[in-house]
């Protein structure tokens, strides 16, 4: 068989099983436009058992576009806190008053157009495009070029953006419409995420492709995807302060470009420092305490974190103060400093 015909025979197969195995996720349920796109990405680096409960919330917060489109930055912030990547919440709720300016406060039926609001690009536009409004639109994630490496035993590297391109194009060119589009695509995503799974065994007893899988049939499932090397994390080392004065704690606003944008942060320095520096530096500090480390990994950055407890005799000007419950309840701080945010 040629590429072009296994992968034909692939997705009528995908889609009959998926129509029988699928799982009943909460976004699947009710498929409209509006779910799908804040599903899919709140799915973008992130597992779907943890996106489930902030999912359920956000929704409940935010039932629709016109909602999204007027949310306070905060609030909006605040309901993302602990998925990461905020910029994808920024760039929601930025496409949100696009649509409602330009678009009647809907999403287009279109992948073009889609592609031109903020934050979606290639894959959820695809996403959208077939399983909200059963288009010949194909999603190329991860799983899906796991899944056709294995099944066509590709030895390509599937994070060239050239391979994904091509990957997409072969797909496009088989893809049904209508109801078999979601199908096709959510089947896609469902084998990548339960049966043709990474870092471990394919199980491919249980696949719906095993027949046509060209890996499996070489013995070799464990050989693909190929990928080049991941480049290395930077490692930055930072020096987390707890400025207390009674009850309250300092807190201070991060830029708005940048990691972590926007968010809420305790204020620090580059570096490990030592007690004596900083009683140079906070000379009206009443005592100076470590109160432990921490690390935390982005996808290209590595922070190690060293944390003091100052007790303040009166709170210095340039922060907002506010007691711990407060902070939780109203400030955006990221993962990252969730650690001494429980040390309060």
């Amino acid at each position: 068989m040629t590429d072009r015909e296994t992968i034909e025979a692939a997705l009528l197969r995908i889609a009959d099983w998926y129509a029988a195995a699928r799982r009943p996720l909460p976004w699947r349920l009710s498929p409209t436009p509006y779910h799908v796109w804040v599903s899919e990405i709140m799915l973008q680096q992130t597992r779907i058992e943890a996106v489930i409960p902030y999912y359920e919330r956000f929704l409940s917060a935010l039932p629709d576009i016109p909602a999204l489109a007027e949310v306070d930055e905060n609030r909006l912030l605040k309901l993302w806190e602990g998925l990461g990547y905020y910029s994808r919440a920024r760039n929601l709720k930025k496409a949100a008053a696009l649509l409602m300016e330009k678009h009647g406060g809907a999403l287009p039926a279109s992948a073009a157009e889609l592609k031109k609001l903020p934050g979606i690009g290639d894959y959820t536009a695809g996403a959208i495009a077939s399983i909200a409004f059963g288009l010949a639109e194909p999603a190329v994630d991860g799983n899906v070029l796991r899944v056709v490496s294995r099944l066509l035993a590709d030895g390509r590297d599937v994070l060239s953006p050239a391979v994904r391109r091509s990957v997409a194009e072969l797909l496009r060119g088989s893809y049904p419409r209508g109801e078999r589009a979601a199908l096709v695509t959510e089947g896609l995503m469902e084998l990548g995420e339960t049966v043709c799974v990474p870092n471990a065994e394919a199980r491919c007893a249980l696949c719906p492709l095993r027949e046509l899988c060209r890996a499996r049939a070489a013995g070799d499932a464990g050989r693909y995807p190929v990928r080049s090397a991941p480049r290395e994390r930077r490692v930055e080392e930072r020096t987390v302060l707890l400025l207390r004065c009674g009850e309250r704690t300092a807190i201070r606003r991060r830029g708005e470009k940048g990691l972590l944008a926007g968010l809420w942060e305790f204020p620090s320095l580059d570096g490990f420092r030592g007690e004596d520096e900083l009683r140079a530096l906070y000379p009206e500090a009443l005592s100076i305490a470590p109160c432990g480390e921490a690390r935390h990994l982005f996808t290209h950055v590595e922070w190690k974190m060293r944390g003091f407890a100052l007790e303040l005799p009166e709170e210095l000007p340039g922060f907002l103060w506010a007691d711990a419950e407060t902070i939780r309840a109203e400030y955006s701080v990221p993962t990252a400093l969730k650690y001494y945010l429980k040390r309060l």
